[in-house]
């Protein structure tokens, strides 16, 4: 079998990972990578034993051989790197969100219809056991009519004003930042596992750390800055630490969360609930292969993965898998099994939403109009 090659465009924390799941494939080679700065993306490839290294991503997509592009910028490179990928006839797999706003999002989802290259997402939450578990019994009537669906992504890593990170500037993370990053996941899987769309949006956005103290170093997300590693300067930051949304699905569900990223003790707080006429379920990504059964009129119950016979999954590694499969066949196929740019460009059309109704105070239609 004929090794597929893959570019990755970005030195983040994520690019390791896809690099990770790519190999995991078995068939699949990561040829290049490309950084920002002059010198890092050598360095970063000889780390990670990839032949190719390029200071300009723009060598990586034009680069004969590289047939895939993996782009794991900071957001605001997104939308330039997807489009001149797709217009170089790549295939691409791309970082959330897929662009800044709705419109840079339809312009690319336009494009990669019309290249016809395999594109992706990487909402991999979509991609856990669980996720398809409650999608199959949701989709099979298990819980009857949804009424409800509600929850929580709640982190800490920005508690401090000593917490700092490309994505607090909205020049490089966009105008949202908890709702966009964290958020935009939640939403996603949301509408995924319940197979309902949210039509519309009411928001309040909040911004409790004003003021932040950026390091001269650079900072991963996730990270902070080891003390005396370098002089730090005020910055005054407007996008969002706290979101809380209500939403109007298209049955006529109701819905509502909370996403932070300056809660004390929360890591990586993923909590999702349906209740339905016919019973509830709840899933907390911190046990992801749990599922609480709620019941009315008997005693609720866990469905536990492990004793199904799932191993502990790898959620990139099911997310590349398919979509490999697809460019070594040459096209999408008609039903995509994972989250492609629709689900990108949707997600951009609902962030929009919510911070428009945030700013308006008022509901806001968050239906796709491409």
């Amino acid at each position: 079998m004929t090794t597929i090659k893959a570019g990755v465009i970005g030195l983040g924390y994520i690019a390791p990972v896809h690099m990770a799941a790519l190999r995991a494939l078995g068939d699949v080679e990561v040829l290049a990578v490309a950084g920002a700065r002059p010198g890092s993306a050598r360095a970063k490839a000889d780390q990670l034993g990839v032949p190719r290294a390029h200071d300009d991503w723009r060598d990586l997509v034009a680069d004969p051989q590289v047939q895939v592009v993996h782009n794991c910028t900071p957001n605001f490179m997104h939308h330039a790197i997807n489009l001149a990928a797709i217009r170089a006839g790549k295939h691409i797999v791309s970082e959330k969100p897929l662009a800044l706003d709705a419109p840079q999002a339809t312009e690319l989802l336009r494009a990669v219809r019309k290249a016809g290259v395999v594109h992706a997402v990487c909402f991999k939450n979509r991609m856990l056991p669980l996720a398809r578990e409650v999608r199959s019994r949701v989709a099979r009537g298990d819980i009857g009519p949804v009424y409800l669906i509600h929850g929580t992504y709640l982190q800490d890593w920005l508690l401090h004003d000593t917490d700092y990170n490309w994505r607090v500037d909205p020049a490089l993370g966009g105008v949202s930042r908890t709702v966009a990053d964290i958020g935009s996941h939640w939403l996603d899987l949301a509408q995924f596992i319940s197979g309902l769309q949210i039509t519309q949006v009411c928001a309040d956005l909040a911004t409790f750390v004003p003021t932040r103290r950026k390091p001269s170093v650079h900072v991963e997300a996730f990270a902070h800055a080891e003390p005396g590693a370098g002089a730090d300067t005020p910055v005054t930051v407007d996008t969002e630490d706290c979101g809380l949304v209500l939403f109007r699905f298209d049955n006529g569900a109701r819905g509502a969360c909370v996403l932070a990223q300056v809660c004390a003790g929360r890591k990586n707080r993923f909590v999702l609930e349906l209740n339905g006429a016919g019973g509830s379920l709840a899933w907390d990504l911190e046990r992801p292969n749990e599922l609480w059964l709620g019941h009315r009129d008997r005693p609720n119950d866990t469905w536990t993965a492990r004793a199904h016979d799932a191993d502990d999954p790898d959620p990139f590694v099911d997310l590349f898998r398919p979509v490999y499969a697809a460019v070594r066949a040459g096209h999408m196929p008609a039903d995509p099994t994972w989250p492609t740019f629709e689900a990108g460009y949707q997600s951009n059309v609902l962030v929009d939403a919510i911070v428009q109704s945030a700013r308006e105070q008022r509901w806001v239609s968050s239906r796709p109009v491409e």
